[in-house]
């Protein structure tokens, strides 16, 4: 059978890059997906995620969502539950950057980094947690009521260079999860983060000048940079009944940059 066979699972940010790399690989094990973003449009290019799983026989629901709403974010967690009886797994991946340091970053654009990184975890752990609680757990799952993915970074535990507010959201990923995963771990909630390093997902700007890949590539003792499928891959063993006896845990998938 595979991995994730008939589980119902709500991805956010799930149009493109990592989130659209997850939703291929969950649906490719069984899973039936709902995902959540602000457009269907694919920043890397090629077919919008929704279209493509539908005609690979996927059964999935797109819902425009604004994580940093709370009314917004109740809505897909209530379309999960409507379309498909259950709720069984959560990946927070809806995330954006600044690409500013302190004294350059306004309050408004700290409070937006904030609400899409930090909030919208927040939001969507809070409502999905709550229908998880009120399900039984599935045979085989050990009594595993539900499982939160969270997507931090490596920049959750060391510096962000010239982007306060992103590192600063993703540090507070790391945390809540842990919170979560002690608070929830006798209730049958397992919670836990992937931890991506440098990943090429189609982003341009900032995310390609070279003098931030050549920063990368000299972080990074593996010789190439990470891609969606090696995050997917982690988020999806995270996601299975595989990860019987772990969380609480901040998996980094970073080439062995934290590890130098």
């Amino acid at each position: 059978m595979a991995r994730l066979q008939n589980k119902s699972i709500l991805i956010s940010g799930a149009a493109s890059g990592i989130g659209r790399a997850i939703a291929l690989r969950f649906a490719a094990e069984g899973a039936r997906l709902v995902l959540a973003d602000l457009t269907t449009a694919v920043r890397e290019g090629g077919t919008p995620t929704i279209d493509l799983l539908r005609a690979q026989g996927c059964e999935a629901e797109f819902l425009q969502t604004d994580v940093s709403s709370e009314a917004q974010v109740q809505a897909v967690v209530d379309l999960a539950l409507a379309r498909y009886g259950r709720l069984d797994v959560l990946v927070n991946n809806a995330a954006i950057g600044n690409g500013k340091p302190l004294t350059e970053t306004t309050l408004d654009e700290w409070n937006r980094v904030m609400a899409v990184n930090l909030t919208s975890v927040f939001l969507m752990a809070r409502a999905a947690v709550r229908a998880m609680l009120t399900q039984e757990p599935l045979e085989g799952a050990q009594g595993v009521r539900g499982r939160l993915v969270n997507i931090s970074s490596q920049h959750g535990m060391v510096a962000c260079p010239e982007d306060v507010a992103y590192g600063t959201s993703k540090s507070g990923v790391v945390y809540i999860t842990r919170q979560i995963a002690v608070d929830y771990a006798e209730a049958g909630i397992v919670c836990n983060a992937v931890a991506p390093g440098k990943i090429l997902t189609g982003k341009t700007g900032r995310a390609i000048e070279p003098k931030w890949l050549d920063y990368s590539h000299a972080r990074t003792p593996m010789p190439r940079l990470g891609a969606p499928a090696d995050v997917a891959n982690a988020a999806l063993f995270l996601a299975s009944d595989e990860a019987s006896y772990i969380t609480g845990e901040n998996l980094l998938v970073d080439g062995g940059w934290m590890a130098g």
